[in-house]
């Protein structure tokens, strides 16, 4: 795979998974415990012997670049391998940024063209999968094929947020794409574009250019591939493994959650998903320390974390730190959080060295203060805290809340807050 050119769309900000990406892209929001989300498609990159990489950012790409560094951790270093950071080339203002994926590609052209790659593979970054990327360019070959793009059968409920195409059913593997459906059969499965591609270059490169500098058109899923199927030899690839996407925190947190169950479809260790080990001192920090009288159930726990309450159900990244008396159940506690003494969390997620102030409730409004009695949870919506946010003792946070990143502890100008209060 010496002369395929992976690009890898990075995209900004997404304001689907909320305070999330208030301070970072998407790409390098932290996920299962111990990755981030780049760190899938850069994996499986790695597994597919591809060793030259783009990367398509701009929304604070400084974070990216501090996560992937020389790409050392995914062997992306030497004479012939490399992950390449590409920012926009054009403009110095937010609006200037890349206006799609399209528009992203096309001006890095001349990046594309200076590599002369005889395959061209574009993966979205924040998708969680594991593939063998030769196949599917193997099939695109084999095909004689100008553009590839991959399908999987998804249920119904998700059906009208992607594009359903009729694939022709001569192999297993897939076939050519006759047409887009615009009305898929009620409650039926149907394949579904999960938005990797793999294109000819001449192909990609006359589309650039006919498409987005002639007629302005940026976005590749909704304006670019449909207008290529009539124009192109268009094949659709079938695959049948197991696929996720994050695209909102629901999403994310569902995601994260299901890693907690007897038989999880996603397998990062069995996968061998490669991170960063050196971000954030993961390899620097000790042993897990589990006091004597903690009590840790069903959970994810990695190296640095100190748990002296209980944690059930829940994802501890490195550092993480639960005091004695605090509780967290059914939460999402990233690098270096703290939960301090006698906090109650239930239905979180804390960012990055953010703070849980002493005797604080946390996604549970009603649990009362004196007897311990719990009633039921009024919304199910989840409780964020944002990187850095401190939240101060004894206050109450219902579902639904949001806290900022970066708020301190006179921000908070009173003890409760209702469900779906926000805190900035």
């Amino acid at each position: 795979m010496r002369n395929v050119l992976a690009l890898i769309v990075a995209g900004g900000r997404e304001d689907d998974l909320s305070l999330l990406t208030k301070t970072r892209p998407k790409a390098a929001v932290p996920f299962g415990g111990l990755y981030r989300l780049i760190d899938f498609p850069l994996s499986n990159l790695m597994h597919s012997g591809i060793e030259r990489v783009g990367l398509l950012s701009h929304y604070r790409a400084e974070i990216l670049a501090n996560h992937i560094r020389s790409g050392k951790s995914w062997d992306m270093v030497g004479r012939n391998r490399r992950v390449q950071l590409l920012p926009p080339l054009h403009g110095t203002k937010p609006f200037d940024w890349y206006n799609g994926a399209a528009d992203a590609i096309y001006q890095n052209l001349d990046f594309i063209r200076a590599t002369n790659p005889s395959t061209i593979l574009v993966l979205q970054a924040d998708d969680i999968y594991k593939m063998d990327y030769t196949k599917l360019i193997q099939f695109h070959l084999d095909n004689r094929a100008d553009i590839t793009e991959v399908y999987k059968c998804l249920p119904p409920e998700d059906l009208p947020q992607h594009r359903v195409a009729k694939i022709e059913e001569k192999h297993h593997l897939g076939g050519q794409v006759l047409e887009f459906v615009q009305e898929p059969a009620a409650n039926e499965s149907a394949w579904s574009s999960i938005a990797i591609y793999v294109f000819r270059p001449e192909v990609l490169y006359d589309a650039l250019e006919s498409i987005v500098r002639s007629r302005s058109l940026t976005k590749l899923y909704t304006q670019v591939i449909p207008e290529m199927l009539s124009a192109c030899r268009f094949f659709g690839y079938k695959f049948y493994d197991h696929w996720q996407r994050t695209h909102n925190i629901e999403e994310y947190y569902m995601s994260n959650m299901r890693l907690l169950s007897d038989a999880p479809q996603v397998r990062p260790a069995e996968w061998q998903v490669r991170t960063n080990l050196q971000h954030r001192r993961i390899s620097d920090r000790p042993a897990a320390l589990i006091g004597r009288n903690a009590v840790v159930e069903n959970s994810l726990i990695y190296n640095g974390c100190r748990i002296a309450g209980e944690v059930r159900n829940s994802i501890l990244y490195p550092g993480a730190i639960v005091d004695e008396g605090a509780v967290v159940q059914d939460s999402i506690i990233m690098f270096n959080a703290r939960v301090l003494e006698n906090s109650v969390l239930v239905k979180s997620i804390v960012d990055i060295d953010a703070i849980i102030g002493p005797a604080s409730i946390v996604g549970r409004s009603q649990i009362s203060r004196i007897d311990g009695a719990q009633k039921p949870v009024s919304a199910p919506e989840l409780v964020l805290i944002g990187q850095e946010a401190v939240v101060p003792a004894t206050i109450t946070l219902s579902p639904g809340c949001r806290v900022y990143p970066y708020v301190v502890e006179t921000k908070f100008g009173k003890s409760h807050y209702d469900p779906g209060e926000v805190v900035q």
